[in-house]
Order: structure tokens, then sequence, then C-alpha cells
């Protein structure tokens, strides 16, 4: 019968067996304080499927360069398929003491692979592998929000359709302004998420380039080829320069820029869907499942929903501030800074994304109250505009025209009536101009119909213009 190892020695090959990667330069361990301080494996244990998918590729190419042998690939791959399982099923043993999710992953590698899991960091750094990480990371997820954002404009659009001759106030100052159409009204965040799609997109090509091959700064002097782990991992082309390819974090803080704007253009909305909602408006309403009560007041309904989307764009915001002063102050290359960039990033996409997601569902929830919207566009004499336009069509110089116009809206303040209502005499009194055609443009109906050209109110180029972006977004 084998005879057992005292207790003191199983624990010192358990210790031995648990030092760092780099341990060999040091004459003492790091303290559990300065190890529970410096690990980022609580938050970046997220990245694992990356890692794995990178370090299959690098794994790929290091045997293909005969930097490693076939078999030592394939106790890779089957190492690594078996710690996908693991990590999947809530089973793998995460630890303190591996600092990061790629050592993590390389202990466990080891100990199914055996001396092969020891080769797969040949020809790599930690530097230009968690680079490589979370430029895949935040590429799949840069992705997935695309396809929001253009599920988004797809439900506006669907609803400016719906609503393409709908007339609702439209406003400068919170006065009432003009009238226009609530079609036209919901494309205009149309066209915002438009902007906030094209932007991310263009970031993309710049975050689609592959840092692996950088090394810790340097390089590498074995002969990779770093445009076949490219291909592999769906990169467009290879980062340029190996100090800026493992310090470089433009591509996080160029997302978080874009995704603050995309938050503003929610929060935005947010702000008018609150307003709309009030019993002030009354101009919409919101399905019960997006709304909550009062734990006080059993009559109130409140818009829960954009109230937070538009709190939680603050964050985002938070997000991009901690990058830009993260970064603003590291010289090259690589610095143990850049740990504290992943807990924004992470922040700014989910953030992002969840809010994206709900919207996607509550928009095409919208009740609209037609009645309610037709009466606040007749208050403020929207149409004041218009009858400036028919007397400058009738040759009256403009200055003259808005004088005109802004004496009869004083009039008909004092009388207590729209500018529709005055008799054709009284309008007479402030421009002899004015004819009996003037009742047409004084409707809210012929005025939004009169805004006909490509970008305007009127119902028909609302119509187009929600069938563009419907042919857009499907």
């Amino acid at each position: 019968m084998p005879r057992k190892s005292p207790p003191s020695r199983n624990k010192s090959r358990r210790a031995a067996g648990r030092k760092a990667a780099w341990s060999g330069r040091f004459a003492e361990p790091v303290s559990e304080r300065v190890k529970r301080y410096t690990a980022s494996v609580g938050f970046d244990r997220r990245l694992a499927a990356e890692d794995i998918r990178g370090s299959l590729a690098h794994a790929r190419m290091l045997c293909a360069a005969g930097i490693i042998t076939r078999r030592d690939l394939a106790a890779i791959e089957r190492g690594m398929k078996t710690i996908s399982r693991e990590i999947e099923a809530g089973k793998f043993a995460w630890s303190l003491d591996d600092e990061d999710v790629h050592r993590n992953i390389e202990r466990r590698l080891t100990a199914l692979a055996g001396d092969a899991g020891k080769r797969l960091h040949t020809a790599r750094s930690r530097n230009d592998q968690v680079a490589t990480d979370v430029r895949l990371w935040l590429r799949g997820e840069l992705d997935g929000i695309v396809a929001l954002l253009a599920a988004l404009r797809r439900a506006l659009a669907s609803l400016a359709l719906e609503h393409a001759a709908l007339i609702m106030p439209g406003f400068t100052h919170m006065q009432v302004a003009q009238p226009v159409t609530f079609g036209h009204h919901l494309l205009a965040y149309c066209e915002m998420f438009g902007r906030d799609l094209q932007r991310l997109v263009d970031g993309r090509k710049r975050l689609n380039q592959l840092p692996l091959g950088a090394g810790a700064l340097a390089g590498t002097t074995f002969p990779i080829r770093r445009d076949r782990v490219a291909r592999e991992l769906g990169f467009e082309g290879i980062c340029a320069n190996s100090i800026d390819a493992v310090s470089d974090r433009d591509f996080a803080i160029e997302f978080c820029a874009g995704a603050a704007v995309a938050m503003m253009h929610l929060s935005r909305f947010s702000e008018e869907l609150v307003l709309w909602m009030s019993p002030r408006f009354g101009f919409i309403s919101l399905p019960d499942r997006f709304c909550t009560g009062s734990s006080m007041m059993p009559q109130k309904k409140n818009p829960d929903v954009p109230e937070l989307a538009r709190g939680k764009t603050a964050r985002v915001y938070g997000d991009l501030m901690a990058l830009l002063t993260l970064m603003k102050g590291q010289p090259l290359t690589y610095n143990k800074d850049n740990q504290e960039d992943k807990e924004p990033l992470f922040d700014a996409v989910d953030t992002l994304r969840e809010t994206l997601a709900i919207f996607v569902e509550m928009v095409p929830g919208i009740g609209v109250h037609p009645q309610r919207m037709l009466a606040a566009a007749r208050e403020g004499y929207a149409t004041a505009t218009d009858l400036a336009d028919y007397l400058v069509k009738k040759g009256v110089p403009f200055r003259d025209a808005h004088e005109a116009v802004a004496r009869a809206v004083r009039h008909a303040e004092s009388a207590g009536c729209e500018l529709a209502g005055l008799p054709l005499a009284d309008l007479r009194s402030f421009s002899p101009a004015i004819g009996a055609d003037v009742r047409r443009v004084l409707t809210l109906e012929g005025s939004v119909g009169a805004r006909k050209h490509p970008g305007g109110t009127a119902p028909a180029q609302v119509r187009a213009a929600a069938r563009r972006v419907l042919r857009q977004t499907t």
C-alpha cells in the first residue's frame, strides 16, 4: 500500500503548483491583499469564450508554422473542448490565485494537456492576448447592438407609417411652434438612431484589426503568421505596429463614445415619452408591463422604463469618462492601468444593449391619443407662420408679413380664438393682401399638407420616409 505524504508536504506541493506564471523572478509570494487588489478574474471571466477561441487560432498557427507539433495541437484542442464544457456547465473552478481569465484557462489546460498546455503561450504575451480577447468580445456585442438599433428604427418607422397624417404640435422652447405629424416626429428619432448605427458600423472597421502577434510590445522572434490567425478569427487586418497593438484602447473609447450618443438619443426620446404620458399632455399611454405603481398612491402609473433609461444615460457617460481618464496619462506601452478598461466597457455595452432591447419591445405597444394631440395643436397659434408665408407669396416683404401676423395673433388672443376663427374683415385689417383663400392655409391639415418637400411633414412625405427606413432595416 503506497505511503501517504505528510500534510505539510502536500500543502507545499499545492502551493508550488499554484505559483504565478512570472514567480521565478521573485523571492517571496504576492500578499493576499495585493492578490485581491490586482486580480481581474472576477469580471474578465466573461471573456472566456473569446480567450479560448483566440488561443485555438494561435495554436493552429503555431502548428502550421512548425513551432509546436500536431500532437501538441491535438492535446490543446481536446483540453480546450473540455474547458469550454466546464465553463458552460458552471463547473469550471475559477481561482483568484490565477489572477485573470487567461491564466485560469491556461492553468486548467496544463492540467489536462500537460506540456502541450505550457507550449500554447509560445510567441504571445498576455498583453496581445487580452487586447485580442476584448476586440473579439466587443465585436460580437457591437454586432448585436447594431441589430437592435435597426430593430428600434423599424419599430419607430412602423408606428410613423401608421400615424403619418396624425397632427400634433411641434415645439420650440417647449412652446407650440408649428403643426407637424406624429409620424414625422417619430422619424426624427429614426434619423438619430440611424446615425448611431452608422457610427458603430464605422468604428467596427477600426476595432476589427488583430493585435495578436505583437507579443509584450516588440513582436516575437518566432516565424508566426499573423495573417492566418486574422483570417481564422474574422479580423479584417492586423495591427500595424506592435507597440500600438498592445497599448491601444481607442476602439473601446470609440465604442463608449458612440454608446453615450445613442443613450443621449434614447434619453431625449424617454423625456418626451414621460411628458406625453403625463395628464397635462395625454398624447400617449404605455403598456402596463413597462410601468409601475406607487406604494402609497393607488392611482399612479409611472413610466419607469423611460425614466430609468434617462437615468442610465449618466452611467454610460461615466463609462466614457472613465476610459478617457484611464488612458490620458499612460506612457507606451502596456501598463497595469489597462486592467481597468474592462468594467466601464462591459457596463456601457450591457446598459446600451438592455436599454435598446426593452425599447424595441415597448415602442410597438405605445398607445396614441389623436384627439389630445389635435387639441394641443390648436393651441398656441401654430399656423401663424403659414399666414406669414401666405402674405409673402402675395408680394408682402417677409418682415412686414411677420409684423402683420404678430398683430393678428395679439388680436386673436384678446378675442379668445384661433387665427382661423377671426372674421375675414379682421384679418384684412392687418394686411389688405389677405383674401378669402386664406382659410385653407390657416387649417392644421393645410399647414402640414403644404410641406410636401423631401424631409417635410406632409403625410405623403412621411409615408415615403417611413417606407425607406423599413426597406433599410429589413
